[in-house]
Protein backbone atom coordinates (compact mmCIF):
# COMPACT_ATOMS: atom_id res chain seq x y z
CA UNK A 1 0.00 0.00 0.00
CA UNK A 2 1.31 3.44 -0.90
CA UNK A 3 2.89 5.34 1.96
CA UNK A 4 3.92 2.33 4.02
CA UNK A 5 7.53 1.83 5.03
CA UNK A 6 9.45 -0.75 7.02
CA UNK A 7 11.96 0.87 9.36
CA UNK A 8 13.39 0.71 12.88
CA UNK A 9 10.32 2.52 14.18
CA UNK A 10 7.87 -0.22 13.21
CA UNK A 11 10.07 -3.30 12.84
CA UNK A 12 12.22 -4.66 15.66
CA UNK A 13 13.12 -8.37 15.57
CA UNK A 14 11.12 -10.24 18.19
CA UNK A 15 13.25 -11.73 20.97
CA UNK A 16 12.63 -13.01 24.53
CA UNK A 17 15.54 -10.83 25.60
CA UNK A 18 13.06 -7.95 25.61
CA UNK A 19 11.08 -9.68 28.38
CA UNK A 20 14.00 -9.33 30.78
CA UNK A 21 14.61 -5.73 29.73
CA UNK A 22 10.99 -4.85 30.49
CA UNK A 23 10.78 -6.72 33.81
CA UNK A 24 13.98 -5.09 35.04
CA UNK A 25 12.11 -1.77 34.67
CA UNK A 26 8.56 -2.68 35.64
CA UNK A 27 9.29 -5.27 38.36
CA UNK A 28 12.80 -4.13 39.28
CA UNK A 29 12.56 -4.76 43.05
CA UNK A 30 10.37 -7.87 42.89
CA UNK A 31 11.95 -11.26 43.43
CA UNK A 32 12.92 -12.94 40.18
CA UNK A 33 14.67 -16.05 41.52
CA UNK A 34 14.54 -17.93 44.82
CA UNK A 35 16.74 -20.95 45.51
CA UNK A 36 17.10 -21.74 49.20
CA UNK A 37 18.85 -18.73 50.71
CA UNK A 38 19.75 -17.31 47.28
CA UNK A 39 17.42 -14.54 46.15
CA UNK A 40 17.60 -12.06 43.29
CA UNK A 41 15.37 -9.24 42.09
CA UNK A 42 14.64 -8.60 38.42
CA UNK A 43 17.08 -5.67 38.47
CA UNK A 44 19.80 -7.95 39.83
CA UNK A 45 19.00 -10.72 37.37
CA UNK A 46 19.38 -8.35 34.45
CA UNK A 47 22.67 -7.06 35.84
CA UNK A 48 23.98 -10.61 36.20
CA UNK A 49 22.84 -11.57 32.70
CA UNK A 50 24.52 -8.48 31.22
CA UNK A 51 27.78 -9.40 32.95
CA UNK A 52 27.40 -12.99 31.75
CA UNK A 53 26.99 -11.87 28.15
CA UNK A 54 30.02 -9.60 28.47
CA UNK A 55 32.16 -12.33 30.04
CA UNK A 56 31.23 -14.69 27.21
CA UNK A 57 32.47 -12.19 24.62
CA UNK A 58 35.72 -11.78 26.59
CA UNK A 59 36.19 -15.52 26.19
CA UNK A 60 35.76 -15.25 22.42
CA UNK A 61 32.08 -16.02 22.00
CA UNK A 62 30.53 -14.24 19.04
CA UNK A 63 27.26 -14.22 17.12
CA UNK A 64 25.98 -17.72 16.32
CA UNK A 65 28.40 -19.65 18.57
CA UNK A 66 26.95 -22.46 20.68
CA UNK A 67 27.24 -22.40 24.48
CA UNK A 68 26.29 -25.62 26.26
CA UNK A 69 25.01 -26.13 29.79
CA UNK A 70 24.78 -29.24 31.96
CA UNK A 71 22.91 -28.24 35.11
CA UNK A 72 19.67 -28.83 37.02
CA UNK A 73 17.03 -26.18 37.76
CA UNK A 74 19.26 -23.69 39.57
CA UNK A 75 19.58 -19.89 39.23
CA UNK A 76 22.58 -20.12 36.89
CA UNK A 77 20.62 -22.25 34.45
CA UNK A 78 17.92 -19.57 34.38
CA UNK A 79 20.48 -16.78 33.83
CA UNK A 80 22.00 -18.66 30.90
CA UNK A 81 18.66 -18.46 29.07
CA UNK A 82 19.14 -14.70 28.81
CA UNK A 83 22.88 -14.12 29.14
CA UNK A 84 23.82 -16.45 26.28
CA UNK A 85 21.47 -14.90 23.66
CA UNK A 86 22.43 -11.44 24.95
CA UNK A 87 25.93 -12.26 23.66
CA UNK A 88 24.42 -13.23 20.31
CA UNK A 89 25.10 -16.89 21.03
CA UNK A 90 22.94 -20.03 21.00
CA UNK A 91 22.13 -21.89 24.22
CA UNK A 92 22.34 -25.68 24.16
CA UNK A 93 20.92 -27.00 27.44
CA UNK A 94 21.84 -30.68 27.80
CA UNK A 95 19.86 -33.46 29.43
CA UNK A 96 21.27 -33.94 32.93
CA UNK A 97 20.73 -37.70 32.76
CA UNK A 98 22.99 -38.22 29.75
CA UNK A 99 26.19 -40.17 30.37
CA UNK A 100 29.64 -38.99 29.30
CA UNK A 101 29.46 -40.80 25.97
CA UNK A 102 26.22 -39.07 24.94
CA UNK A 103 27.38 -35.67 26.20
CA UNK A 104 30.54 -36.03 24.09
CA UNK A 105 28.41 -36.85 21.02
CA UNK A 106 26.23 -33.77 21.53
CA UNK A 107 29.19 -31.47 22.24
CA UNK A 108 30.84 -32.68 19.04
CA UNK A 109 27.66 -32.29 16.98
CA UNK A 110 26.80 -28.84 18.36
CA UNK A 111 30.41 -27.62 18.22
CA UNK A 112 29.87 -25.93 21.58
CA UNK A 113 32.73 -23.60 22.50
CA UNK A 114 31.89 -23.39 26.21
CA UNK A 115 30.11 -25.72 28.60
CA UNK A 116 28.75 -24.59 31.97
CA UNK A 117 28.69 -27.58 34.34
CA UNK A 118 27.06 -27.99 37.74
CA UNK A 119 29.44 -29.39 40.35
CA UNK A 120 27.28 -32.51 40.79
CA UNK A 121 27.69 -33.33 37.10
CA UNK A 122 31.38 -32.53 36.81
CA UNK A 123 32.47 -36.17 36.47
CA UNK A 124 30.06 -36.65 33.55
CA UNK A 125 31.41 -33.55 31.80
CA UNK A 126 35.06 -34.48 32.41
CA UNK A 127 34.37 -37.92 31.02
CA UNK A 128 32.87 -36.34 27.89
CA UNK A 129 35.87 -34.04 27.44
CA UNK A 130 38.23 -36.99 27.84
CA UNK A 131 36.41 -38.82 25.03
CA UNK A 132 36.66 -35.72 22.83
CA UNK A 133 40.37 -35.30 23.56
CA UNK A 134 41.07 -38.87 22.41
CA UNK A 135 39.33 -38.02 19.15
CA UNK A 136 41.67 -35.04 18.74
CA UNK A 137 38.74 -32.64 19.01
CA UNK A 138 39.13 -29.05 20.21
CA UNK A 139 37.73 -29.00 23.71
CA UNK A 140 35.20 -26.43 24.88
CA UNK A 141 36.07 -24.26 27.88
CA UNK A 142 34.56 -25.71 31.06
CA UNK A 143 33.05 -23.31 33.58
CA UNK A 144 32.14 -24.83 36.92
CA UNK A 145 28.95 -23.93 38.75
CA UNK A 146 29.64 -24.41 42.46
CA UNK A 147 27.38 -23.87 45.45
CA UNK A 148 30.43 -22.89 47.51
CA UNK A 149 31.28 -19.79 45.47
CA UNK A 150 30.98 -16.31 46.87
CA UNK A 151 28.27 -14.09 45.36
CA UNK A 152 29.20 -11.63 42.63
CA UNK A 153 29.04 -8.64 44.96
CA UNK A 154 32.08 -9.89 46.87
CA UNK A 155 34.23 -10.55 43.79
CA UNK A 156 37.15 -8.40 42.77
CA UNK A 157 35.92 -6.92 39.50
CA UNK A 158 39.32 -5.46 38.64
CA UNK A 159 40.78 -8.84 37.71
CA UNK A 160 39.93 -9.48 34.07
CA UNK A 161 42.29 -12.40 33.44
CA UNK A 162 40.43 -15.47 32.17
CA UNK A 163 42.31 -18.74 32.47
CA UNK A 164 41.04 -21.42 30.10
CA UNK A 165 40.85 -24.02 32.86
CA UNK A 166 39.21 -24.28 36.26
CA UNK A 167 36.94 -21.29 35.72
CA UNK A 168 34.14 -20.87 38.25
CA UNK A 169 30.86 -19.22 37.44
CA UNK A 170 30.85 -16.31 39.90
CA UNK A 171 34.48 -15.49 39.13
CA UNK A 172 33.65 -15.68 35.44
CA UNK A 173 30.67 -13.37 35.95
CA UNK A 174 32.84 -10.85 37.79
CA UNK A 175 34.88 -10.39 34.62
CA UNK A 176 31.86 -9.12 32.74
CA UNK A 177 31.25 -5.42 32.09
CA UNK A 178 28.17 -3.98 33.82
CA UNK A 179 27.47 -1.68 30.85
CA UNK A 180 27.86 -4.29 28.12
CA UNK A 181 25.79 -3.55 25.03
CA UNK A 182 23.36 -6.38 24.26
CA UNK A 183 23.89 -8.19 20.96
CA UNK A 184 20.37 -8.25 19.57
CA UNK A 185 19.49 -10.62 16.72
CA UNK A 186 19.94 -9.22 13.22
CA UNK A 187 16.86 -11.18 12.22
CA UNK A 188 14.21 -12.73 14.44
CA UNK A 189 14.77 -15.95 12.46
CA UNK A 190 18.27 -16.16 14.02
CA UNK A 191 18.85 -19.11 16.36
CA UNK A 192 18.39 -18.59 20.10
CA UNK A 193 18.61 -22.19 21.29
CA UNK A 194 19.60 -25.68 20.22
CA UNK A 195 17.62 -28.45 21.89
CA UNK A 196 18.20 -32.15 21.42
CA UNK A 197 15.23 -34.49 21.20
CA UNK A 198 14.75 -36.84 24.13
CA UNK A 199 15.94 -39.92 22.29
CA UNK A 200 12.93 -42.05 23.25
CA UNK A 201 12.91 -43.63 19.78
CA UNK A 202 16.31 -42.88 18.25
CA UNK A 203 19.54 -40.93 18.58
CA UNK A 204 18.76 -37.33 19.61
CA UNK A 205 18.47 -34.76 16.82
CA UNK A 206 19.44 -31.10 17.23
CA UNK A 207 16.37 -28.87 17.00
CA UNK A 208 17.04 -25.20 16.19
CA UNK A 209 14.82 -22.56 17.84
CA UNK A 210 14.55 -18.97 16.57
CA UNK A 211 14.14 -15.78 18.59
CA UNK A 212 10.77 -15.29 16.89
CA UNK A 213 9.47 -18.76 17.72
CA UNK A 214 10.65 -18.53 21.31
CA UNK A 215 9.04 -15.10 21.74
CA UNK A 216 5.68 -16.22 20.38
CA UNK A 217 5.62 -19.55 22.20
CA UNK A 218 6.50 -17.84 25.48
CA UNK A 219 3.50 -15.52 25.22
CA UNK A 220 1.26 -18.39 24.13
CA UNK A 221 2.41 -20.38 27.17
CA UNK A 222 1.36 -17.53 29.46
CA UNK A 223 -2.11 -17.60 27.95
CA UNK A 224 -2.62 -21.35 27.99
CA UNK A 225 -1.29 -21.57 31.57
CA UNK A 226 -3.58 -18.71 32.60
CA UNK A 227 -0.51 -16.94 33.95
CA UNK A 228 -1.32 -13.35 34.90
CA UNK A 229 1.28 -10.81 36.01
CA UNK A 230 3.61 -11.62 38.91
CA UNK A 231 3.04 -15.39 39.12
CA UNK A 232 5.09 -17.61 41.44
CA UNK A 233 6.37 -20.46 39.32
CA UNK A 234 7.82 -23.69 40.77
CA UNK A 235 10.44 -25.38 38.58
CA UNK A 236 9.56 -29.07 38.49
CA UNK A 237 9.94 -29.27 34.71
CA UNK A 238 13.61 -29.44 33.60
CA UNK A 239 14.81 -26.16 32.11
CA UNK A 240 16.81 -28.18 29.59
CA UNK A 241 13.61 -29.68 28.15
CA UNK A 242 12.49 -27.34 25.34
CA UNK A 243 13.89 -24.51 27.50
CA UNK A 244 11.34 -25.47 30.12
CA UNK A 245 8.58 -25.38 27.45
CA UNK A 246 9.69 -21.74 26.94
CA UNK A 247 8.48 -20.95 30.47
CA UNK A 248 11.98 -19.70 31.33
CA UNK A 249 11.14 -16.71 29.17
CA UNK A 250 7.41 -16.65 29.99
CA UNK A 251 7.99 -16.03 33.70
CA UNK A 252 10.20 -13.06 32.80
CA UNK A 253 7.53 -11.71 30.46
CA UNK A 254 5.05 -11.69 33.35
CA UNK A 255 7.45 -10.41 36.02
CA UNK A 256 7.06 -13.60 38.05
CA UNK A 257 9.19 -15.33 40.65
CA UNK A 258 11.10 -18.48 39.73
CA UNK A 259 11.28 -20.99 42.59
CA UNK A 260 14.18 -23.27 41.72
CA UNK A 261 14.38 -26.91 42.82
CA UNK A 262 17.68 -28.72 42.36
CA UNK A 263 15.97 -32.06 43.00
CA UNK A 264 12.27 -32.71 42.43
CA UNK A 265 10.76 -34.61 45.37
CA UNK A 266 7.28 -34.87 46.85
CA UNK A 267 8.40 -33.02 49.96
CA UNK A 268 10.17 -30.35 47.95
CA UNK A 269 7.05 -29.71 45.88
CA UNK A 270 4.62 -29.40 48.79
CA UNK A 271 7.04 -27.44 50.99
CA UNK A 272 7.76 -24.97 48.19
CA UNK A 273 4.09 -24.48 47.39
CA UNK A 274 3.34 -23.73 51.05
CA UNK A 275 6.39 -21.57 51.75
CA UNK A 276 6.33 -19.47 48.59
CA UNK A 277 2.60 -19.47 47.76
CA UNK A 278 3.23 -21.04 44.37
CA UNK A 279 0.63 -20.24 41.71
CA UNK A 280 1.94 -22.24 38.73
CA UNK A 281 4.06 -25.26 37.89
CA UNK A 282 4.49 -27.73 35.04
CA UNK A 283 5.64 -31.27 34.49
CA UNK A 284 5.13 -34.59 32.78
CA UNK A 285 2.41 -36.96 34.05
CA UNK A 286 5.08 -38.63 36.21
CA UNK A 287 5.25 -35.44 38.29
CA UNK A 288 1.47 -35.53 38.74
CA UNK A 289 1.82 -39.17 39.75
CA UNK A 290 4.42 -38.17 42.32
CA UNK A 291 2.08 -35.56 43.80
CA UNK A 292 -1.02 -37.75 44.12
CA UNK A 293 0.96 -40.63 45.61
CA UNK A 294 2.94 -38.51 48.08
CA UNK A 295 2.82 -39.82 51.66
CA UNK A 296 0.24 -38.11 53.83
CA UNK A 297 3.06 -36.92 56.09
CA UNK A 298 4.41 -34.92 53.13
CA UNK A 299 1.19 -33.56 51.64
CA UNK A 300 0.12 -30.07 52.67
CA UNK A 301 -3.31 -28.47 52.26
CA UNK A 302 -3.21 -25.81 49.56
CA UNK A 303 -4.28 -22.32 50.51
CA UNK A 304 -5.06 -21.56 46.88
CA UNK A 305 -5.46 -23.43 43.60
CA UNK A 306 -2.18 -24.21 41.83
CA UNK A 307 -2.34 -24.20 38.03
CA UNK A 308 -0.39 -27.09 36.52
CA UNK A 309 0.56 -27.55 32.88
CA UNK A 310 1.22 -31.12 31.85
CA UNK A 311 2.18 -32.72 28.58
CA UNK A 312 3.81 -35.81 27.15
CA UNK A 313 1.65 -38.92 27.30
CA UNK A 314 -1.99 -38.16 28.10
CA UNK A 315 -2.45 -38.29 31.89
CA UNK A 316 -4.88 -41.05 32.90
CA UNK A 317 -8.28 -39.66 33.95
CA UNK A 318 -7.76 -41.09 37.46
CA UNK A 319 -4.69 -38.88 37.90
CA UNK A 320 -6.58 -35.77 36.79
CA UNK A 321 -9.39 -36.52 39.24
CA UNK A 322 -7.02 -36.93 42.17
CA UNK A 323 -5.09 -33.76 41.27
CA UNK A 324 -8.35 -31.81 41.32
CA UNK A 325 -9.23 -33.25 44.72
CA UNK A 326 -5.88 -32.05 46.09
CA UNK A 327 -6.44 -28.50 44.80
CA UNK A 328 -4.49 -28.54 41.53
CA UNK A 329 -6.02 -27.25 38.29
CA UNK A 330 -4.45 -29.25 35.45
CA UNK A 331 -4.20 -27.90 31.91
CA UNK A 332 -3.29 -30.59 29.43
CA UNK A 333 -1.16 -29.65 26.45
CA UNK A 334 0.58 -31.52 23.68
CA UNK A 335 3.70 -30.80 21.72
CA UNK A 336 7.18 -31.88 20.79
CA UNK A 337 10.71 -30.54 21.02
CA UNK A 338 10.21 -29.46 17.40
CA UNK A 339 7.29 -27.21 18.42
CA UNK A 340 9.04 -25.46 21.33
CA UNK A 341 7.08 -27.63 23.76
CA UNK A 342 3.28 -27.20 23.99
CA UNK A 343 1.54 -26.76 20.65
CA UNK A 344 -2.04 -27.58 21.63
CA UNK A 345 -4.17 -27.17 24.71
CA UNK A 346 -7.44 -28.68 25.84
CA UNK A 347 -9.44 -25.45 26.24
CA UNK A 348 -12.23 -26.09 28.74
CA UNK A 349 -15.81 -25.35 27.74
CA UNK A 350 -18.44 -24.27 30.31
CA UNK A 351 -20.97 -26.83 29.05
CA UNK A 352 -18.66 -29.60 30.26
CA UNK A 353 -19.11 -28.49 33.89
CA UNK A 354 -22.39 -30.40 34.11
CA UNK A 355 -20.75 -33.70 33.17
CA UNK A 356 -19.77 -36.34 35.71
CA UNK A 357 -16.21 -36.17 37.14
CA UNK A 358 -15.20 -39.22 35.10
CA UNK A 359 -16.53 -37.69 31.87
CA UNK A 360 -14.77 -34.41 32.63
CA UNK A 361 -11.49 -36.19 33.25
CA UNK A 362 -11.79 -38.11 29.98
CA UNK A 363 -12.31 -34.86 28.06
CA UNK A 364 -9.51 -33.14 29.95
CA UNK A 365 -7.11 -35.86 28.80
CA UNK A 366 -7.57 -34.79 25.17
CA UNK A 367 -4.89 -32.75 23.46
CA UNK A 368 -7.40 -30.16 22.20
CA UNK A 369 -6.67 -27.37 19.73
CA UNK A 370 -3.71 -25.23 18.67
CA UNK A 371 -2.68 -22.43 21.01
CA UNK A 372 -2.88 -18.79 19.91
CA UNK A 373 0.76 -18.61 18.85
CA UNK A 374 0.41 -21.44 16.35
CA UNK A 375 -1.28 -21.28 12.94
CA UNK A 376 -2.87 -24.71 12.71
CA UNK A 377 -2.95 -28.31 13.95
CA UNK A 378 -4.71 -31.04 12.02
CA UNK A 379 -5.01 -34.81 11.79
CA UNK A 380 -4.27 -35.98 8.26
CA UNK A 381 -3.77 -39.09 6.21
CA UNK A 382 0.02 -39.36 5.92
CA UNK A 383 -0.09 -40.20 2.20
CA UNK A 384 -2.99 -38.20 0.74
CA UNK A 385 -2.56 -35.26 3.17
CA UNK A 386 -6.34 -35.08 3.46
CA UNK A 387 -7.85 -34.27 6.85
CA UNK A 388 -9.47 -37.23 8.57
CA UNK A 389 -13.22 -36.97 9.30
CA UNK A 390 -14.17 -35.53 12.70
CA UNK A 391 -15.73 -38.77 13.85
CA UNK A 392 -13.52 -39.55 16.89
CA UNK A 393 -12.67 -42.86 15.23
CA UNK A 394 -10.55 -42.41 12.11
CA UNK A 395 -6.88 -42.19 12.98
CA UNK A 396 -4.35 -40.06 11.17
CA UNK A 397 -1.06 -38.30 11.81
CA UNK A 398 -0.93 -35.09 13.84
CA UNK A 399 0.47 -32.33 11.62
CA UNK A 400 1.41 -28.81 12.65
CA UNK A 401 2.32 -25.55 10.94
CA UNK A 402 3.08 -22.07 12.19
CA UNK A 403 5.68 -19.72 13.60
CA UNK A 404 6.40 -21.90 16.62
CA UNK A 405 7.70 -24.83 14.59
CA UNK A 406 11.48 -25.31 14.61
CA UNK A 407 13.83 -23.84 12.00
CA UNK A 408 14.99 -27.40 11.30
CA UNK A 409 17.39 -30.11 12.46
CA UNK A 410 21.02 -29.02 12.82
CA UNK A 411 23.27 -30.50 10.10
CA UNK A 412 20.51 -32.85 8.90
CA UNK A 413 18.84 -31.53 5.76
CA UNK A 414 17.22 -34.86 4.86
CA UNK A 415 15.56 -35.26 8.27
CA UNK A 416 14.34 -31.66 8.04
CA UNK A 417 12.91 -32.15 4.56
CA UNK A 418 11.21 -35.39 5.64
CA UNK A 419 9.70 -33.70 8.70
CA UNK A 420 8.34 -30.80 6.58
CA UNK A 421 7.17 -32.89 3.61
CA UNK A 422 3.85 -31.62 2.30
CA UNK A 423 4.16 -28.19 3.88
CA UNK A 424 3.36 -29.37 7.42
CA UNK A 425 5.50 -30.62 10.29
CA UNK A 426 4.84 -34.34 10.62
CA UNK A 427 4.78 -35.31 14.30
CA UNK A 428 4.72 -39.08 13.92
CA UNK A 429 1.88 -39.16 16.45
CA UNK A 430 -1.47 -40.79 15.67
CA UNK A 431 -4.73 -39.18 16.76
CA UNK A 432 -8.44 -38.88 16.07
CA UNK A 433 -10.45 -35.68 15.67
CA UNK A 434 -13.67 -35.17 17.60
CA UNK A 435 -16.76 -33.44 16.12
CA UNK A 436 -15.82 -30.24 17.98
CA UNK A 437 -12.40 -30.22 16.30
CA UNK A 438 -10.47 -31.28 19.43
CA UNK A 439 -7.80 -33.87 18.74
CA UNK A 440 -7.14 -36.89 20.94
CA UNK A 441 -3.81 -38.65 20.78
CA UNK A 442 -3.94 -42.40 20.32
CA UNK A 443 -0.32 -43.41 19.89
CA UNK A 444 3.03 -42.87 18.30
CA UNK A 445 3.04 -44.37 14.82
CA UNK A 446 5.88 -46.58 16.04
CA UNK A 447 3.92 -47.70 19.12
CA UNK A 448 0.61 -48.72 17.58
CA UNK A 449 0.04 -52.49 17.96
CA UNK A 450 -1.45 -54.39 15.03
CA UNK A 451 -2.87 -57.66 16.32
CA UNK A 452 -4.71 -59.93 13.88
CA UNK A 453 -5.27 -56.92 11.61
CA UNK A 454 -6.75 -54.79 14.41
CA UNK A 455 -5.10 -51.53 15.50
CA UNK A 456 -4.60 -51.29 19.26
CA UNK A 457 -3.89 -47.95 20.93
CA UNK A 458 -1.34 -48.52 23.68
CA UNK A 459 -2.44 -45.28 25.33
CA UNK A 460 -5.98 -46.62 25.68
CA UNK A 461 -4.78 -49.89 27.20
CA UNK A 462 -2.39 -48.07 29.55
CA UNK A 463 -5.23 -45.86 30.78
CA UNK A 464 -7.30 -48.93 31.72
CA UNK A 465 -4.36 -50.60 33.48
CA UNK A 466 -3.73 -47.39 35.37
CA UNK A 467 -7.29 -47.43 36.70
CA UNK A 468 -6.39 -50.50 38.77
CA UNK A 469 -5.98 -49.25 42.36
CA UNK A 470 -2.63 -51.01 42.86
CA UNK A 471 -0.92 -49.64 39.74
CA UNK A 472 1.55 -46.75 39.96
CA UNK A 473 2.90 -46.76 36.38
CA UNK A 474 2.17 -48.72 33.21
CA UNK A 475 3.48 -48.99 29.67
CA UNK A 476 2.30 -51.24 26.86
CA UNK A 477 4.25 -52.40 23.80
CA UNK A 478 3.66 -55.04 21.15
CA UNK A 479 5.18 -58.46 21.77
CA UNK A 480 5.81 -60.75 18.76
CA UNK A 481 3.19 -63.44 18.29
CA UNK A 482 3.45 -66.16 15.66
CA UNK A 483 -0.32 -66.37 15.32
CA UNK A 484 -1.56 -62.77 15.77
CA UNK A 485 1.52 -60.92 14.55
CA UNK A 486 1.84 -59.14 17.90
CA UNK A 487 -0.15 -58.82 21.10
CA UNK A 488 -0.09 -56.26 23.96
CA UNK A 489 2.57 -56.74 26.61
CA UNK A 490 2.19 -54.61 29.76
CA UNK A 491 5.04 -53.43 31.95
CA UNK A 492 3.63 -52.48 35.34
CA UNK A 493 5.04 -50.87 38.46
CA UNK A 494 2.89 -51.28 41.58
CA UNK A 495 2.38 -48.76 44.35
CA UNK A 496 4.37 -49.34 47.53
CA UNK A 497 2.59 -51.82 49.77
CA UNK A 498 0.18 -52.97 47.04
CA UNK A 499 -0.08 -56.33 45.36
CA UNK A 500 -1.60 -57.58 42.10
CA UNK A 501 -0.98 -60.63 39.95
CA UNK A 502 -0.58 -60.74 36.18
CA UNK A 503 -3.89 -62.59 35.88
CA UNK A 504 -5.60 -59.89 37.93
CA UNK A 505 -4.27 -57.12 35.66
CA UNK A 506 -5.32 -59.05 32.55
CA UNK A 507 -8.82 -59.66 33.93
CA UNK A 508 -9.11 -55.99 34.89
CA UNK A 509 -8.43 -55.09 31.24
CA UNK A 510 -10.66 -57.79 29.73
CA UNK A 511 -13.57 -56.51 31.85
CA UNK A 512 -13.16 -53.02 30.38
CA UNK A 513 -11.81 -53.51 26.87
CA UNK A 514 -12.44 -55.72 23.84
CA UNK A 515 -10.58 -58.95 24.60
CA UNK A 516 -8.10 -58.54 21.73
CA UNK A 517 -6.90 -55.28 23.33
CA UNK A 518 -6.16 -56.80 26.74
CA UNK A 519 -2.51 -57.65 27.41
CA UNK A 520 -1.53 -61.29 27.15
CA UNK A 521 1.70 -60.70 29.04
CA UNK A 522 2.27 -58.64 32.20
CA UNK A 523 5.75 -57.91 33.56
CA UNK A 524 6.20 -56.22 36.94
CA UNK A 525 9.25 -53.97 36.89
CA UNK A 526 10.48 -50.37 37.06
CA UNK A 527 9.93 -48.49 33.80
CA UNK A 528 12.88 -46.90 31.98
CA UNK A 529 12.26 -43.18 31.51
CA UNK A 530 13.96 -40.09 30.22
CA UNK A 531 14.63 -37.25 32.67
CA UNK A 532 11.47 -35.55 31.42
CA UNK A 533 9.34 -38.52 32.46
CA UNK A 534 8.83 -40.05 29.03
CA UNK A 535 8.87 -43.84 29.05
CA UNK A 536 11.56 -45.25 26.77
CA UNK A 537 9.41 -47.71 24.87
CA UNK A 538 12.21 -48.64 22.51
CA UNK A 539 13.95 -50.23 25.52
CA UNK A 540 10.80 -52.18 26.36
CA UNK A 541 10.40 -53.27 22.73
CA UNK A 542 13.94 -54.63 22.78
CA UNK A 543 13.07 -56.64 25.88
CA UNK A 544 9.92 -58.20 24.44
CA UNK A 545 11.67 -58.96 21.17
CA UNK A 546 14.26 -60.95 23.11
CA UNK A 547 11.43 -62.81 24.89
CA UNK A 548 10.15 -64.19 21.59
CA UNK A 549 6.64 -65.13 20.48
CA UNK A 550 3.77 -65.31 22.97
CA UNK A 551 2.14 -68.20 21.10
CA UNK A 552 5.41 -70.11 20.92
CA UNK A 553 6.05 -69.59 24.64
CA UNK A 554 2.55 -70.81 25.53
CA UNK A 555 3.14 -74.09 23.69
CA UNK A 556 6.37 -74.91 25.57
Amino acid sequence: MEGTVKCSANYVPLSPISFLERSAKVYSDRLSIVHGNVKYTWRETRQRCIRLASALTHLGISRGDVVAALAPNIPVMYELHFGVPMAGAVLCALNTRHDSAMVSVLLRHSEAKIIFVDHQLLDVAKGALEILSKASRKLPHLILISDRESPLSSQNNNNRSLASKDLKYESFLANGEPDFEIVWPNDEWDAIALNYTSGTTSRPKGVVYSHRGAYLNSLAAALLAEMTSMPVYLWTLPMFHCNGWCLTWTVAAQGGTNICLRNVTEKGIFDSITQHQVTHMAGAPTVLNMIINAPRSVQRPLSRTVNVMTGGAPPPPQVLLKMKELGFNVTHGYGLTETYGPATVCIWKPEWNSLSPDEQANIQARQGVNHLGLEDVDVKDSESMKSVPSDAKTMGEVMIRGNTVMNGYLKDRKATEDAFRGGWFRSGDLAVKHPDGYIELKDRSKDIIISGGENISTIEVESVIFSHPSVLEAAVVGRPDDHWGETPCAFVKLKNGCNASADEIIKHCRDRLPHYMAPRTVIFDDLPTTSTGKIQKFVLRQRVKAMGSVSKASKL
